[in-house]
């Protein structure tokens, strides 16, 4: 489905001038806007277009889950989170109005640098984006963002992380026997985890953020993407360790990271805190996981340790002859 653009100079609700649009996706569209009603003040207002092929019931149906689902984001009120100040519908499309962040996001800042961002600067900006995720799982019901990637991280020019693009926040319900989703949608592959790559048929939940947190840190620790989980399903081998592309990353970094990028959810931290103990090196992780180390890694080993590991393979072999004597 194509996205009709909104011209820019068009007042919504006769309060809110588009200027311009400063992003775009296969469902939505978000502009930076003018609040006329509050001089100086400017809004991102993001842009949702109903599917013009569903029904008219199904449209009007969409329409009123979206103004319920907006409801619960305008509700939510934390530092690193752009408030939620309005939400509507008009002419056949949906508006979400959320303060305006200034400044790059994290996947500008790591092209400018052209290198491994400094780990010091990352957990810095860990700690302000687990707080954000700690905030949103902690609701009642939990909120997932399900669309955590640099792009979607802007450092502003005070230095305050804000994790933006609530496109795809999921609110889990109780019973978990159905979900709502604000936008239909799937993540963005690299940070994504298998479990995901069914849209809304997938089972989510808080380690689904984990993952794609766990991502992003690989990619501004190392300045190369991660894999994304279908290449690992295929080839388990092909994601490297973090600290092998960048020597200068601690090992307790590159384990955290490694541990939040478990193929299967539930051998990842299970919550967002529980990242966040290993990350810092308040605790453990519960075991090096092997399935990310190339054969190179065994071949190397093994060539350290040759002549102990014959050793114990012809002791193995003699306790194995004289058994069958």
């Amino acid at each position: 489905m194509m996205m009709t653009l909104v011209e820019d100079g068009t007042i919504l609700r006769e309060r809110y001038r588009l200027t311009n649009i400063v992003g775009q996706g296969g469902m939505g569209s978000v502009y930076r806007a003018e609040d006329l009603r509050l001089p100086g003040r400017l809004c991102a207002i993001k842009v949702v277009q109903p599917d013009e092929n569903a029904s008219p019931e199904a449209q009007a149906q969409a329409q009123a889950q979206f103004l319920k689902e907006a409801s619960v984001l305008a509700q939510l009120d934390h530092p690193s989170l752009p408030k939620v100040s309005d939400f509507f519908s008009e002419n056949g499309r949906d508006y979400l109005v959320m303060d305006y962040v200034p400044g790059d996001d994290l996947s500008q800042v790591l092209r400018a640098h052209d290198a491994p961002l400094p780990e010091k600067s990352v957990l810095a900006w860990a700690e302000q984006i687990i707080d954000a995720l700690h905030y949103l799982h902690e609701q009642k019901p939990p909120v997932l963002h399900r669309d955590i990637k640099p792009s979607n991280i802007k450092l502003t020019p005070h230095g305050r992380i804000k994790l933006v693009d609530f496109g795809l926040v999921k609110v889990m319900l109780h019973d978990d026997a159905r979900t709502i989703t604000v936008v239909q949608g799937r993540g963005t592959a690299l940070y994504t985890p298998l479990e995901q790559y069914g849209g809304d048929g997938g089972h989510t939940d808080a380690r689904t953020d984990v993952y794609a947190l766990g991502a992003t840190f690989y990619h501004l620790l190392t300045n190369y993407p991660p894999p994304d989980a279908k290449a690992r399903f295929l080839n388990p081998a092909v994601l490297q360790p973090p600290q092998r592309i960048n020597p200068a990353l601690s090992e307790t970094v590159s384990e955290a990271i490694l541990w939040a990028m478990a193929m299967h959810p539930d051998e990842r931290p299970s919550t967002i805190e529980e990242f966040r103990q290993v990350l810092f090196g308040l605790q453990k992780p519960p075991g090096r996981r092997t399935d990310v180390l190339a054969p190179s890694v065994w071949g190397a080993a093994f060539a350290a340790n040759r002549t102990a590991v014959l050793i114990v393979l012809a002791l193995l072999l003699m306790a194995l002859v004289l058994t069958i004597m």
